[in-house]
């Protein structure tokens, strides 16, 4: 191209998808948890090329799934030259080295994408600190399989960052590294630790919620600024901060990192410094995607999370946003559903039993088309201006 640069051309790769139905997770659990694993895997550059689940009362000790299923999907592999094979659940290491000794393909399990991503997405210093801290945790007792059956320098999903090097196999020489990484994200997160508290005693709001469901779109109108969005699973992994005015009253807004069902252990524990924004706000803004069907199920996901994170963020003053309103599509058997299949009303929506989901206010917007933000901004300025009149009781130009 002559500016420099190599280019490569990234192929994607073919995948299969297996999940299981169990005592714990109905059919139709599996279907959505395995129709997100598509949509984690075409973030990560995978092409879906079929699904399959399987109806099981114990996972299978060595290969997860049932012997007759295994020789179905290795069949299908074999005759549609399959790049790529991935778990809806974790797998143990001896799992993972005998299905893919079965199947002679790359095998991933759910845990592996999601770093995958992670690895993938993040930009800053912080982020791919943290996300590698999270990758050589998880590969510590992977080893033995990733450098006795893999050749790691062909890259690909579930291959970028430590694998690409070839790192020493010796398990001493990683858990160095490991706590190298620890140290090295203790000075970062101190450094960050030291931004905030330079940041005044400004009342800070947090943007939280499931990953998609337009926070960022919402960070960029309250803020007037460009924070990257995208229909993608974790568009962003830094927190954003802006200080926003509305009215006369500045706050802080802050942009997290988005929630998913099964997040990695290894990747909660080292991104617990990012939702320090979380533990810090005064305020929280609960972003959900009104236009999924299994909202509910991501309301109580982030809620846990949240929760894992601090036990006290749930007495924190909360504003749930409903988002995406004119993509919403209700069931016909919704109370006041429209036959002809016109979209709700505001008014309805605030009628419905969505708006009684939580003990906490309910507002109902469409970040992208700018539906009912005046709204999302009058409540706001009241919950803030709450707190400011709190914390600054003689500020006159509150009044």
């Amino acid at each position: 191209m002559g500016d420099g640069y190599i280019y490569t051309e990234v192929i994607p790769e073919d995948a299969v998808l297996i999940g299981v139905i169990t005592a714990d997770q109905t059919e139709e659990m599996a279907k959505e948890y395995i129709d997100e694993l598509a949509f984690l895997a075409e973030t990560s550059g995978a092409i879906t090329k079929k699904k399959f689940l399987q109806r099981i009362d114990v996972p299978n000790a060595k290969t997860y799934i049932g012997s007759g299923k295994i020789a179905e999907i290795k069949d299908y592999i074999d005759n549609n030259e399959i790049d790529l094979a991935i778990f809806d659940d974790e797998l143990t290491p001896s799992q993972l080295r005998n299905v893919e000794r079965i199947l002679k393909i790359k095998v991933l399990d759910r845990n592996n994408l999601i770093l995958d991503i992670f690895a993938k997405r993040a930009r800053t210093a912080h982020a791919k600190t943290q996300v590698e801290l999270a990758q050589y945790q998880y590969l510590l007792p992977r080893l033995t399989r990733l450098w006795t059956h893999l050749d790691r320098t062909k890259g690909g999903i579930g291959m970028r960052g430590p694998g690409e090097t070839q790192i020493e196999t010796d398990r001493r020489i990683i858990q160095q590294k490991i706590a190298l990484l620890k140290e090295k994200l203790q000075k970062i997160d101190k450094q960050m630790s030291v931004q905030r508290g330079n940041r005044g005693q400004l009342v800070r709001v947090a943007l939280v919620g499931y990953t998609n469901v337009g926070k960022s779109t919402i960070m960029n109108l309250l803020s007037k600024s460009k924070v990257f969005a995208e229909d993608k699973l974790f568009a962003t992994l830094d927190t954003t901060v802006r200080k926003v005015v509305i009215g006369n009253l500045p706050f802080l807004l802050s942009d997290t990192v988005g929630f998913i069902r099964k997040l990695p252990h290894q990747l909660i524990e080292s991104f617990k410094s990012t939702l320090d924004e979380v533990r810090e706000a005064d305020v929280l803004v609960h972003v959900l995607d009104i236009s999924h069907p299994n909202f509910e199920e991501h309301f109580k996901v982030v809620n846990n999370t949240i929760a894992e994170i601090e036990e006290s963020a749930k007495d924190k003053p909360t504003i749930i946003v409903f988002n995406k309103i004119d993509a919403y599509n209700p069931p016909p058997d919704e109370i006041g559903f429209h036959p002809e299949g016109k979209i709700f009303a505001l008014e309805e929506l605030k009628k419905s039993w969505m708006a009684r989901l939580s003990e906490h206010q309910c507002l109902f917007i469409s970040a992208q088309n700018k539906i009912n933000i005046d709204e999302l901004r009058e409540v706001l300025y009241k919950e803030v201006k709450e707190i400011f009149a709190v914390r600054y009781p003689y500020h006159n130009f509150l009044y």
